[in-house]
């Protein structure tokens, strides 16, 4: 099988045709069929088959177990492989081939490998850190691909055809798009429609915060399903997972939605549609035909090579990524840019009103502030709070947050506020607060710079010019404000002591999206004074 891996009991194809029907007499065929139609497009492990094949009732391929699974392999239902691979390469064409391993599971190479001494294997057996939360993965491990016919027939299925075109403006009109998300909904369906084979294709949109990329999905979702197919939308987050699961369920009422996270109790179930974070993709394997990944610029998706490995696999041949960002990483911007990337722009939100520019506050550092706030600040912060906004105030350390929160207490008696962090065991709390306009000002770290959404709001940037902020950062902390059509002109501050780079690009970029929104006629009115500074 190219492989010893533990605890299989050889069993040779004599042996699997005894059985006179297939199968060994030892096994029952209905059992044999559900276990593989359970695997199918699934990659497990030991432990991991015997929990899904237990969850299922299978009581009697888990009892025989290996039986089982040779006789799926003789199939050739599943294929067998241990979880570490080994070769010998050369880093010199001068210098001897040196022994390299890399794990099968989560594609992570030898910088993650540890020896450690193994019940199995005589000696030390090397194993993968990165993955290890998922279930340790050693050289002796088994590791479980459950497949597809190569005739494009799924196990325990109906053939997949790709080749049919159908036209699909159907898909489009019954979901009530405003006229970006139409145009970006027909670019992307006309996309899926064409018919590829081999290495899946790749179709981004490039939306701005606020656009209703979810909204604009259900079009995609709609077009697979229709023809048969099945679809995964994962995202690096477990709690945009739960906000989804919801709105996918009422939008597609006869359908089954599978969600999965850390802990979730569907894991092993198998329905339409799956909804799940980067990190359960890891147990699949070419197990769908559209994969949609949300926030692809967003931690810990973006420059983690475990996940993106894991959602490169996920994808059938033939199948399509469909990428979904408001700040795409340069190098996709760069290959959308250079027409290697198919791509669509979607520059304005659901209401049609422009993005808010940032306007400049010059103030001190924060190291000169000495617990006070700077009156060009205050000055500010006193006019969102008269016009009756929310106020996310967003500073670049943990270490900021409480002493910018006492300030402003001292100046604002009057005013809930608040201030929390990734090491605050209340953030969730106080978030909940926050949306129900019980805190009317939070101070801040970037844990908040997407995923929640306040109706009437204005942003600070405090020390803006800050290495932690980035572009990316900042254009998405800045697209909390002006999202409801209740006030789609929400204020936005860069207060800092200089103009950075992040921040002139961050700029550009939003401009950039009102004048290409205002060329298209997306825009149903324009604010004036925009992007005005107030230094």
């Amino acid at each position: 099988m190219g492989a010893v891996v533990q605890g299989l009991i050889p069993v040779t194809y004599r042996d699997y045709k005894t059985g006179g029907g297939g199968t060994p007499s030892a096994l029952v065929l209905p059992v044999l069929l559900e276990m593989e139609r359970l695997l199918a497009g699934r990659c497990l492990g030991k432990e991991e088959l015997l929990s899904c094949l237990s969850h299922h009732g299978l009581e009697a391929a888990q009892a025989n177990w290996t039986s089982y699974l040779q006789a799926a392999y003789l199939r050739g239902r599943v294929l067998l492989r241990n979880g570490v691979e080994s070769s010998r390469k050369r880093r010199h064409f001068w210098s001897k081939p040196e022994r390299r391993f890399r794990c099968r599971r989560c594609g992570t190479g030898p910088e993650r490998m540890y020896r450690k001494a193994c019940l199995y294997c005589t000696g030390a057996c090397v194993y993968c850190e990165e993955c290890l939360t998922m279930g340790r993965m050693q050289s002796c491990s088994l590791l479980v691909y459950g497949g597809t016919a190569t005739d494009g027939t799924e196990v325990g299925g109906e053939r997949r055809d790709g080749a049919r075109q159908e036209d699909v403006a159907p898909f489009i009109a019954k979901w009530g798009l405003s006229p970006a998300q139409t145009e970006a909904a027909a670019a992307g369906l006309e996309y899926l429609n064409a018919y590829r084979e081999g290495k899946p294709g790749r179709f981004m949109i490039w939306a701005v915060t606020g656009a209703g990329k979810t909204e604009m999905i259900f079009p995609f979702i709609d077009f697979e399903l229709h023809r048969g197919r099945r679809v995964a939308i994962a995202t690096p987050r477990r709690d945009v997972v739960l906000e989804l699961q919801p709105r996918l369920r009422k939008a597609f009422p006869g359908r089954t939605v599978v969600t999965l996270y850390g802990g979730s109790e569907e894991r092993w179930e198998i329905g339409d549609m799956t909804l799940a974070t980067t990190h359960q993709l890891l147990r699949f394997h070419e197990s769908f035909d559209l994969v949609i990944v949300d926030e692809i610029d967003a931690f810990p998706y973006h420059n983690n090579p475990m996940l993106q490995y894991a959602a490169e696999r996920v994808c059938r041949p033939g199948g399509t990524f469909i990428l979904l960002s408001a700040t795409p990483p340069t190098e996709l911007v760069r290959a959308a840019e250079r027409g290697r990337l198919a791509h669509v722009k979607v520059p304005v939100r659901y209401h049609r009103h422009p993005l808010p520019v940032p306007c400049k506050l010059a103030v001190p550092p924060l190291s000169k502030w000495k617990g006070d706030i700077p009156a060009k600040l205050r000055a500010a912060i006193r006019q969102s709070v008269e016009r009756g906004a929310q106020l996310f105030v967003f500073v670049p350390r943990i270490r900021d947050v409480g002493p910018v929160a006492d300030g402003l207490r001292r100046h604002f008696p009057g005013v809930a506020i608040e201030g929390t962090s990734s090491q605050d065991p209340l953030r969730a709390d106080k978030v909940a607060r926050f949306r129900e306009r019980e805190i009317r000002l939070l101070v801040t770290t970037t844990i908040l710079e997407r995923g929640v959404t306040v109706p009437k709001s204005d942003v600070f940037i405090v020390q803006a010019d800050s290495s932690t902020f980035d572009s990316a950062a900042l254009v998405q902390m800045a697209g909390r404000a002006g999202r409801s059509k209740d006030d789609p002109n929400g204020r936005v501050y860069f207060a800092a002591t200089e103009l950075t780079n992040s921040q002139a690009r961050a700029i550009r970029q939003i401009r950039a999206m009102n004048r290409l929104a205002r060329r298209k006629g997306y825009l149903l009115s324009e604010r004036k004074g925009e992007g005005q500074s107030t230094e």
